[in-house]
């Protein structure tokens, strides 16, 4: 049962992830046709606070409004990608709440689609374009494993801290990278609503392998300083977080 409570915060991220996206990316010294997109950070931290189920509709009804309203104007070229955060507040609340064993398996299998996807192939000859695309998302996958381990911890120091928030905000930020290469690996997405040919989608693929990981890292390292400090704030409230 969804209580008033959790109701009201549910619908109150959800907002905030539109604000949020109202906002100008923060732009990348040396390539400046790239932004850091906040909004995507703070679907992280949704599924910290609200849990793997909650975290993701809120992180959905945030994408939708944001996509609905200026600037996104409900563009075509934006719909397929609208559960993308979803599936990083899900994928974090579940290594949260210790289900991670559910959350490795929904990753991996994400990760893994995207082999058996047109750019790769035949994957005999495009086996490296599935290597370029799936080398950051793997390493995100195992350091499930070191995160599970901090989680065991009773008691961690602020700096044990921000690295525990920083890595679920990685592996989250990851997830929903690995979804929207899966997406744009689909030829209705990348032939029927961009244009693009097999060949141009291959070329994009190769040519970001180092881009968007540094991305997910910026992204994940504000994730990690708004977790903690709301973390914090609402343990001082009473308020009742899914790990507490």
């Amino acid at each position: 049962m969804v209580s008033s409570k959790e109701t009201a915060l549910t619908a109150s991220f959800a907002a905030l992830y539109a604000i949020f996206s109202l906002l100008p990316g923060l732009p990348i010294i040396g390539l400046p046709t790239l932004t850091i997109q906040l909004e995507a950070a703070m679907a992280s931290v949704f599924g910290i606070i609200l849990g793997p189920y909650l975290g993701a509709l809120a992180a959905l009804l945030g994408a939708i409004l944001a996509w609905l309203l200026p600037p996104g104007s409900g563009s075509p070229f934006g719909m397929p990608f609208l559960f993308n955060p979803a599936i990083n507040a899900f994928i974090v609340g579940l290594v949260y709440t210790g289900q991670w064993k559910k959350g490795f398996a929904v990753m991996a299998a994400v990760i893994a689609a995207f082999i058996f996807l047109p750019p790769s192939q035949p994957i005999i000859q495009y086996y490296y374009v599935a290597a370029l695309v799936i080398w950051d998302k793997v390493i995100a996958l195992l350091m499930i494993f070191p995160t599970i381990y901090l989680m065991k911890k009773y008691e961690l120091s602020h700096v044990w801290s921000f690295v525990f928030y920083f890595f679920l905000a990685f592996i989250g930020n990851q997830a929903d990278s690995a979804l929207g290469c899966v997406i744009f690996a689909i030829p209705i997405v990348y032939n029927g609503i961009f244009g693009l040919t097999i060949d141009t989608v291959r070329y994009l693929f190769v040519v970001s392998p180092l881009v968007y990981p540094i991305i997910r890292l910026f992204q994940a390292i504000f994730a990690a300083i708004i977790a903690m400090s709301l973390v914090e704030a609402l343990k001082n409230l009473g308020w009742p977080l899914p790990r507490s």
